[in-house]
């Protein structure tokens, strides 16, 4: 059930500084623009408070890392010309993993967590954090089911971190993923109308 007035704080919903978060968020930043590392921060602010709106419990440090991962695949440096982005990052996020001496269930986690961001729908039944980062991310993108998220959360979390040129790039983005790998989710994506629904999103 959705706690629509209960109150949040940015602070009280970041997960508890660890290798892996600290190294996570060096490498978005290191890769990314500053409109996507924003994104990503928000994504996982958005999915985190959503998990303790409608008390789904989650592993903070898991959500936070495929959070600042997710979109890896979209930038120069990770992007894979065959696999969609979100594939892409998701063999980032399984070697991250790797590098951070998870076990390989744990690995495998952070990989399904980011590619399945962009089903259309995730069961949280089944997977906590999918479900949360499929829904932040939808939220972030294309106001999704907004009013899930108290206003003055939302109003907080866009003056921590603001979206600056957010809807052009990623729309630049995806229209570059759907013109190489047709058939993708990016595709269907561009194809459903995403510069549309980024620029009514009432995040802007």
């Amino acid at each position: 059930m959705i706690r629509p007035n209960k109150a949040m704080e940015i602070c009280s919903l970041l997960p508890r500084p660890s290798p892996a978060t600290t190294a996570a968020r060096e490498i978005v930043v290191r890769y990314s623009s500053a409109a996507l590392v924003n994104h990503c921060d928000r994504s996982y602010l958005w999915s985190a408070s959503l998990g303790e709106l409608k008390r789904v419990p989650y592993d903070a440090e898991l959500l936070y890392v495929a959070s600042m991962l997710h979109d890896l695949g979209l930038v120069p440096a990770f992007d894979n010309h065959l696999a969609p982005f979100e594939d892409a990052g998701g063999d980032v996020g399984w070697v991250f993993g790797a590098g951070a001496g998870w076990p390989a269930d744990r690995r495998n986690r952070v990989k399904e967590i980011i590619v399945r961001h962009m089903w259309p729908e995730v069961d949280p039944g089944q997977d906590a954090e999918g479900h949360l980062l499929c829904e932040g991310t939808a939220l972030d993108i294309a106001g999704r089911t907004v009013d899930t998220w108290p206003a003055d959360f939302r109003a907080a979390v866009l003056r921590r971190h603001p979206r600056l040129t957010l809807a052009a790039e990623f729309t630049a983005a995806f229209e570059d993923q759907a013109g190489r790998k047709p058939g993708c989710a990016a595709a269907s994506a561009v194809a459903s109308g995403l510069g549309a629904a980024m620029a009514a999103n009432p995040l802007e």
